[in-house]
């Protein structure tokens, strides 16, 4: 979570939203980070997970990463959620629960959804307090400007 809380704070220093993400391969070793970017490159789909299984796959040639476990300090949105489950992503470690846009858990159970053929486990609150403190602090400096 250390890493994809480094991106968060990148995210943050370039004017996007503070969520991060790293992808990490089942021995350990880190495939993948990266942190939301969708102002900087025109792009609705440029969120952390999805830039993190896009550096992933060019990386194993392959788009499809069974056992890899991705680390996330917001829990991921809808779009993203589908997008680790068509990836075969093994699981996913939340920081801050998204009670607005959350697809995991928080709206929706992404986790078992009856027409996927994949399903992921998810460990939730690892460094919560920071992940949501470093997002609250950002849009209460937006709301400043």
């Amino acid at each position: 979570m250390e890493a994809a809380f480094a991106e968060a704070c990148a995210a943050a220093r370039e004017g996007e939203s503070p969520v991060g993400a790293a992808l990490f391969a089942p021995d350990g070793t880190l495939l993948a980070k990266a942190h939301n970017r969708p102002i900087v490159l025109n792009d609705p789909t440029a969120h952390a997970e999805i830039l993190c299984l896009r550096q992933a796959a060019a990386l194993l040639g392959n788009y499809r990463l069974p056992g890899t476990i991705l680390a996330v300090t917001l829990e991921p949105c809808l779009m993203c959620t589908g997008a680790l489950l068509h990836a075969r992503v093994s699981g996913v470690i939340m920081g801050a629960l998204d009670p607005r846009a959350g697809a995991v858990l928080s709206n929706l159970d992404g986790r078992a959804l009856p027409f996927a053929n994949h399903r992921m486990w998810t460990v939730q609150g690892v460094m919560a307090e920071e992940c949501s403190a470093l997002l609250k602090r950002f849009f209460l400096e937006r709301r400043k400007s």
